[in-house]
Formats: C-alpha cells, structure tokens, sequence
C-alpha cells in the first residue's frame, strides 16, 4: 500500500497541478456507523453488533447515542441508538484496501459505486444493507440483517479532486 500512496501522490501533484506536497489529498479518516434500528431495547443484539462491528474494524466502537426525544420512534434523549468506529493511520488503510478488493466485489449485481455519494466537500459515503458482504462476519440463517454506513472523509476540497483521488486508490466507479 506504501507505494501505491507514493505513487498516487506523484500522478496527483502532476494531475492537479499543485507545487506544494502538503496541498495533495489524502483521505484523512474512515468512519464506520452503524444503528440498533429496532433492536435498540435489546441488550444481546447490541453485543452481538458491536463485536460484528469490532471483528470489521479491528477497533471497539464508540456507542452513539440520540441528541434529543423522538416519540413517534420511541427514542428517548441520551438513549444508545448506534456504534461507530473512527479509523486512521494504517488501520484506515487496511480497511479501505479490503474494501476495495474483497468487500465490494461480494456485493450482489455490483456494476461499481456512484459518484453521486459525494458531499461536495470532498466526502464519500457508501451504504451496505448486509453487514455479512464483509469476510469476518459468517450468515446465520434466521438471523436480523443489519447494514452499515462507510464515511471516507478526504483533505480534498472538491468532488472531482476526491473522486480522483478514490479512483487512483483503486475505487471502482460507474463509468
């Protein structure tokens, strides 16, 4: 991955035309967000998301929890709604290249991910209903399938400086 990021750095510099080193994107941090949904009140499937989601990433994850009341989803305020897992440094880019490799090709009917998850600030979000595409996690049948949420938060200013910079990495785009 070392040189693959050096690599990435130079056709980078050169493609946008930047003199300074510091001013290349990279991607900064990786976050990984997941909800108890309706499985909120139940202790044992909580544990059970949370060391699926420790198996994942290689990290514990930080409860998330709900800022305010929501009658109508029976949500109370400082209720734990979810997990999350903030990844840097190496352990960002282990996980990211077994994204790239080994997780999204396991995706059903996968034709490469849109460009439009985006944010326009130089973010991408990618969705995955199945929590069991990844390789660690093993399908029980019976079991409640959740998803999770893969935020790449990059130093890039722009979608298309961004989308380069996933490109290169090795991001499978539509075309």
């Amino acid at each position: 991955m070392e040189k693959t990021l050096l690599e990435t750095k130079e056709k980078l510099t050169k493609e946008l035309d930047l003199t300074n080193i510091m001013a290349v994107p990279k991607i900064e941090k990786i976050v990984v967000n997941v909800s108890f949904g309706s499985a909120s009140p139940d202790q044992k499937a909580q544990e059970v998301i949370l060391g699926n989601l420790k198996k994942i990433t290689g990290q514990k994850p930080a409860p998330t929890v709900a800022r305010k009341a929501i009658a109508s989803f029976k949500i109370r305020k400082d209720q734990v709604i979810g997990a999350k897992v903030t990844l840097r440094g190496k352990k960002m880019y282990d996980f990211f290249k077994k994204l790239v490799s080994i997780v999204l090709p396991r995706v059903r009917d996968f034709r490469g991910v849109s460009s439009s998850s985006l944010d326009g600030k130089g973010n991408y979000t990618l969705g995955f209903r199945e929590i069991n595409v990844f390789p660690e996690i093993e399908y029980t049948k019976g079991e409640r399938q959740i998803g999770l949420e893969v935020t790449i938060q990059t130093t890039a200013g722009t979608d298309s400086d961004a989308k380069r910079l996933l490109e290169l990495l090795g991001m499978p785009f539509k075309k």
